[in-house]
C-alpha cells in the first residue's frame, strides 16, 4: 500500500467534485494537466486569515485560542512586543526515557545511512534501492510519529527532528521519501483522523506500505501510491444565508476505490530517488465516511498539515550543512595552494565562518520549534515559516559555497556535492515556496498587529475609560518615535557574556515594530498588495527571529558549561552584529528613504516592459 497528497490549484491536477446519489459519497473527475492557476497575493491573505482561527481537531485548546493571549515571539515582535515564554530559556523537553531511547536510535540510524543506503546510486537508478527501502522498514522508518498502538515507534517531535537531521545528512531523495510519507503524506490522518480512519490507515502507512505526496509538480510517489489524500472543491450551504459556495475538502482516497490512474515518472533535476507522477482522477467514488476533518474545512487540514511539518525540513537541512561543512573543512584542511594550506587565507575563513553560522541558525531554529510543538503550543505558525525559509536558502549557500571552496573538484560527480545541490533547489519551492511563506510571515504579523491598531481605535471613542491603555501605548509609541527605547531588555534573561547581542536584537524589534506600525497606519488593509514592502518586512522578521533563536541557544551553553560555549557565542555574536545592521538598513529605507519608493516603481516599470517585449528590452551593445 502506497500513499500520496494531491492538493486543488497546485501543480497539473485539476479536481471537480460532483454529488453522489444512491451511495453516501462525493464523485471526483479530473480534466488532463492543463495550466494552473496560482493565486498570489490575495490566496496569501486568505491563508494568513485562515490561520488565525484554525487547530487541529484532537487540540484541547481549539475552542480558546481566539481569545487568549499568543505567546508567539515571532507574532509579538510585529507588534513591539518581547514575548519571551517560547524561546527563553532554550527548551529541552525529553524525559529520561525519551533521552535514552532516542541514544538507542541514533546509532542504528547513522550506520545505516553509512552503510547500507548508497544516495549515489539512488541517484542514478531514479529510485530507492529495495536493499535500502526494506531497511528502512525494519528500523520503523516509515512512522516514527505514529503511536506506539498503532504500530509505530511514537516519537515527539524532537526526537523526529534528530532522526532527520541524519537523514538529511546522509541523502535529501531517501529523505523525501521519507519526509513527505510522514510530515506530509499521513500527517492529515495522523491530524485530524476519527478514530477508525487511524485504525484502518495507519498501520498499513507505518509497516512502510506507504510513500508521500508533493502537489507542485504532480504527487511524489504517485505512481506507486495506493492511498491518497486528496484536496477538492466541495458545495457547502450556509446554515445562517442558505447560499451554496464551494469550499475545499479533504479525502483519503483508496485506488481501490477505481477511477484512479497515473502518468510516467517525471524527470526531475534532483531528488531522482523519489517517483513524482501526474495523478488522474476520474469518477472516483469516495465514502462519506473518508472525509478528512469537516466538509468545506479542508484548507484548515492543508495549513496544520504543512505548518506541522515545516520544523523537519529545517532539522532535515541541518543535517545537510554538517554533512556539507565537514567535506568543506576537509578539502580547506588538505589542499595546499601558494605553499599553504588554503584554510590559512582569510578569505576561506570567512566563507567556513559564514557556513557555521547559517548551519547553527537552522539548526537552533528547528529544535525551538520542535520543543514549542511538543510543549502543546498552539501559536508557532510564523515560527515554522521562518525556519523553512531559512533553511533552505542557508542550505544551498553553504552547499554553494563548499563547491567554490573546493573548486573544479567540488563541481565533479564523485564528492557528491553537485548532488546535493541538484537536490536542495526543490526545497525552495515545496511546502509553500519561499516567496509565498514571506509574505505569509509578513501578514500574518501584521494582521495581528492591524487588530492591535483597531482596538486603539476603538479606545480612543471612550478616552475616558480607557486612559490607562491609551497612556501606556501613547507612551511606548512617543518613545520609540523618538528613538529612546520603550523599555524593552533581555537583561536577566540572556547570559551577561551576550548582553551587547541582546541589546541589539532589543533595538532591531522597536526599529522593526515602529516601521511595521507606520506602514500600517498607511496601508491600512491595502498592505495586503504592498509586495516589496511585505518582502523586506519578512526578511527583517526572519533576521530578528533567528538573532533571538541564537541568543537563547548560547545562553543555555554559557550557563550550563558546554565545552562548544565560547564557540556559539562567537557564531551567536557575529549573527547579530550583521544581522542587525540587515534590520536597521531595511528598516531605515523603508521608513524615510525617498529613492526606496522611486526603486519599487522602477521595478514593476521594468517587469512590465520585459512582458511586454517577451524578453530582454535592450537591443545588444552592437546594435545587431
Amino acid at each position: 500500500m502506497r500513499a500520496a497528497r494531491m492538493a486543488p490549484s497546485v501543480g497539473r491536477q485539476l479536481l471537480m467534485l460532483r454529488s453522489g446519489s444512491s451511495w453516501p459519497s462525493a464523485l471526483l473527475g479530473q480534466s488532463r494537466p492543463g495550466p494552473a492557476r496560482r493565486p498570489y497575493a490575495s490566496g496569501v491573505a486568505q491563508a494568513a486569515v485562515d490561520q488565525s482561527d484554525s487547530q487541529p481537531s484532537e487540540s484541547s485548546t481549539r475552542e480558546k485560542r481566539a481569545n487568549s493571549v499568543s505567546k508567539s515571539f515571532a507574532m509579538g515582535m510585529f507588534k513591539g512586543q518581547l514575548t519571551t515564554d517560547q524561546v527563553f530559556p532554550y527548551p529541552s523537553v525529553l524525559n529520561e526515557d525519551q533521552t535514552q531511547f532516542l541514544k538507542e536510535l541514533v546509532g542504528p540510524v547513522t550506520r545505516f545511512f553509512e552503510e547500507v543506503n548508497d544516495a549515489a546510486k539512488n541517484d542514478m537508478l531514479e529510485r530507492v534501492e529495495e536493499t535500502t527501502m526494506q531497511g528502512l522498514k525494519e528500523l520503523g522508518a516509515f512512522g516514527l510519529q505514529v503511536p506506539n498502538e498503532l504500530g509505530g515507534v511514537g516519537l515527539c517531535n524532537t526526537q523526529y527532528a534528530r532522526l532527520v537531521e541524519i537523514v538529511g545528512m546522509y541523502d535529501l531523495g531517501v529523505g523525501i521519501v521519507l519526509g513527505a510519507h510522514q510530515s506530509i503524506g499521513f500527517k492529515g490522518i495522523l491530524l485530524f483522523g476519527t478514530k477508525a480512519q487511524k485504525e484502518k490507515y495507519l498501520p498499513k502507512l507505518a509497516s512502510g506500505e506507504a510513500a508521500p505526496g508533493e502537489p507542485e509538480i504532480g504527487a511524489c510517489n504517485g505512481g506507486l501510491a495506493d492511498i491518497f489524500t486528496v484536496f477538492a472543491k466541495t458545495p457547502v450551504t450556509d446554515t445562517a444565508t442558505g447560499a451554496v459556495k464551494e469550499k475545499i475538502t479533504a479525502f483519503v482516497v483508496e485506488r481501490s476505490f477505481g477511477g484512479v490512474t497515473h502518468g510516467p515518472p517525471e524527470k526531475k533535476m534532483g531528488i531522482k530517488a523519489s517517483n513524482t507522477a501526474e495523478v488522474y482522477f476520474d469518477g472516483v467514488r469516495v465514502p462519506a465516511e473518508n472525509v478528512l476533518g469537516e466538509v468545506g474545512g479542508g484548507f484548515k487540514v492543508a495549513m496544520h498539515i504543512l505548518n506541522n511539518g515545516r520544523f523537519g525540513m529545517a532539522a532535515a537541512l541541518a543535517g545537510t550543512m554538517k554533512g556539507i561543512i565537514a567535506k568543506a573543512v576537509d578539502h580547506a584542511a588538505n589542499r595546499t595552494q601558494f605553499g599553504e594550506k588554503i584554510h590559512n587565507f582569510g578569505l576561506i575563513q570567512e566563507k567556513l565562518a559564514r557556513m557555521a553560522m547559517l548551519q547553527y541558525v537552522t539548526e537552533s531554529m528547528a529544535y525551538m520549534v520542535s520543543a514549542n510543538m511538543d510543549q502543546g503550543s498552539t501559536d508557532f505558525q510564523i515560527e515554522a515559516a521562518i525556519s523553512k525559509i531559512f533553511g533552505s536558502e542557508a542550505a544551498w549557500k553553504v552547499t554553494d559555497e563548499c563547491i567554490q571552496i573546493m573548486g573544479g573538484m567540488g563541481f565533479m560527480k564523485e564528492p557528491g556535492v553537485e548532488r546535493v545541490l541538484r537536490d536542495l533547489r526543490i526545497f525552495r519551492i515545496f511546502e509553500g515556496t519561499n516567496d509565498i511563506l514571506r509574505l505569509f510571515v509578513a501578514l500574518q504579523g501584521c494582521m495581528d498587529k492591524g487588530k492591535e491598531l483597531s482596538g486603539l481605535g476603538n479606545a480612543l471613542k471612550n478616552p475616558f475609560g480607557n486612559a490607562g491603555l491609551l497612556l501606556g501605548e501613547a507612551g511606548k509609541q512617543l518613545r520609540r518615535r523618538a528613538g529612546l527605547g520603550s523599555g524593552l531588555s533581555l537583561s536577566g534573561i540572556i547570559h551577561q557574556e551576550l548582553s551587547r547581542s541582546g541589546e541589539l536584537a532589543v533595538q532591531a524589534l522597536e526599529q522593526f515594530a515602529t516601521v511595521v506600525e507606520a506602514k500600517l497606519i498607511k496601508h491600512k488593509k491595502d498592505i495586503i498588495n504592498e509586495q516589496f514592502l511585505l518582502q523586506r518586512l519578512a526578511d527583517s522578521a526572519i533576521d530578528l527571529y533567528a538573532m533571538v533563536v541564537v541568543l537563547s541557544r548560547a545562553s543555555r551553553s554559557l550557563t550550563e558549561g558546554h565545552p562548544t560555549a565560547q564557540h556559539e557565542k562567537m557564531l551567536c555574536d557575529s549573527w547579530c552584529i550583521e544581522a542587525a545592521a540587515r534590520i536597521r538598513e531595511n528598516m531605515t529605507a523603508l521608513q524615510s528613504d525617498p529613492q526606496q519608493q522611486e526603486l519599487f516603481r522602477n521595478f514593476k516599470s521594468i517587469s512590465k516592459a520585459l512582458v511586454e517585449r517577451g524578453g530582454v528590452v535592450t537591443s545588444n551593445p552592437l546594435g545587431f
